[in-house]
């Protein structure tokens, strides 16, 4: 396992797009193949993904509102329990604290209309949480990233 990394990693900037999750892996971007968090309750949040899985994510130019982690059924994706305060959500918690940065991707279609490819959005901050009833009734965390200021 890498080290854990906040900021940019290598050369990869803002923009850069990736095929699929095994190639956003292997570059250390967002380490991990599947969640959508990557980071320790411990030290933080390194790098999250919004892949359109959460009924409650939004992507604003100025504001993200990231829906925490837990909760959706596997099969139809649907939230069917509330979510707790455990694993990806402690590690977006602590990132509130530490104010480290926090790197955001994106699942987008492709410019030449091929299968959907993940952009590096850029570095963020945690700026805030919210737990309370999500568009589906059930108690969910919103998590407020706004870009980082140098």
């Amino acid at each position: 396992m890498s080290q854990p990394a906040f900021g940019h990693v290598g050369s990869y900037r803002p923009g850069d797009t990736f095929r699929d999750r095994l190639t956003l892996a292997a570059s250390g971007v967002h380490r991990p193949r599947r969640a959508g968090v990557c980071g320790t309750q411990q030290l933080g949040a390194e790098s999250i993904v919004l892949a359109g899985q959460y009924e409650d994510d939004e992507f604003g130019e100025e504001e993200i509102r990231y829906a925490g982690n837990g909760g959706r059924d596997p099969k139809t994706g649907r939230q069917i329990t509330d979510q707790v305060a455990s694993g990806a959500n402690l590690a977006l918690l602590k990132s509130a604290e530490t104010g480290r940065p926090v790197r955001v991707l994106r699942k987008v279609p492709a410019e030449d209309g091929g299968p959907d490819v993940y952009r590096y959005e850029g570095l963020y901050r945690v700026v805030g949480s919210s737990y309370g009833p999500g568009k589906s009734g059930f108690r969910v965390y919103v998590f407020r990233l706004r870009p980082f200021d140098f």
